[in-house]
């Protein structure tokens, strides 16, 4: 009898034991993924949607339908603008920006824009983390200096009438740019990155292509991305 007693008390005492360990490893183990949170919070910019990503790209194939229709339609208009560029001395950007295919990708590009800050803002609602805040700043500012350098390089390319490297030099640029933020969000960001500037290597090989390689990078690669984003971030 004194022994069963004596085995019941140590099979307590070990349950007792047991039971505080393991509420204290669950609550360390808890208090660790709060503090990962936080840190995340405060370093990254947690608040990109995959949806925007999705918007983007499908902004981005409609634009090529347009920019195709226009092109098709107006072929001989294409033409003579481009002979127009290539026997000036320099190009006047006053034609060059009111021609219907930079109208159509400057809606494309706005349209896409304001997508973006739509589900950007509204997944920072439901995460309960600022849109404006000091790391959103460095994320701003880093995707935007490669971009800005790269539209300056390129508006070099067309003054001196060259307009093959234009489309692979846009998705080159780009992908820089997403590569240089990706410190400031979500990891796999870089993995959209990696894909443009490969598109846009690969477009080099293929002058005169740009408009599908356009579809491709800004188009397809966006959707992909924004699909896994939405997968494994917010479809719960």
């Amino acid at each position: 009898m004194k022994k069963n007693v004596l085995e019941y008390y140590i099979h307590a005492t070990y349950f007792v034991f047991q039971s505080a360990f393991m509420d204290d490893s669950k609550k360390l183990s808890s208090d660790l993924r709060n503090i990962k949170q936080m840190m995340e919070r405060s370093s990254r910019f947690i608040s990109l949607s995959g949806l925007s990503g999705i918007s983007a790209g499908i902004c981005a194939l409609t634009g090529v339908f347009f920019a195709r229709d226009a092109i098709e339609t107006n072929r001989s208009a294409v033409s003579d603008l481009r002979n127009s560029f290539r026997g000036a001395d320099s190009i006047l950007y006053g034609d060059f920006f009111n021609s219907t295919l930079i109208r159509i990708a400057v809606l494309t590009f706005v349209s896409a824009l304001l997508l973006a800050f739509l589900f950007t803002y509204r997944r920072s609602k439901k995460t309960d983390t600022p849109i404006w805040s000091y790391t959103a700043k460095r994320l701003l500012i880093n995707v935007s200096v490669p971009i800005i350098t790269g539209g300056i390089f390129l508006l070099a390319l067309i003054d001196h009438k060259i307009f093959d490297f234009v489309a692979p030099g846009c998705l080159i640029f780009y992908g820089l740019g997403v590569l240089n933020a990706s410190h400031y969000t979500l990891p796999e960001t870089r993995y959209l990155a990696y894909g443009e500037i490969l598109l846009g290597v690969i477009n080099l090989v293929f002058p005169g292509q740009g408009l599908y390689f356009w579809a491709a990078g800004f188009g397809g690669l966006h959707i992909l991305y924004g699909i896994f984003m939405w997968w494994k971030y917010e479809r719960n």
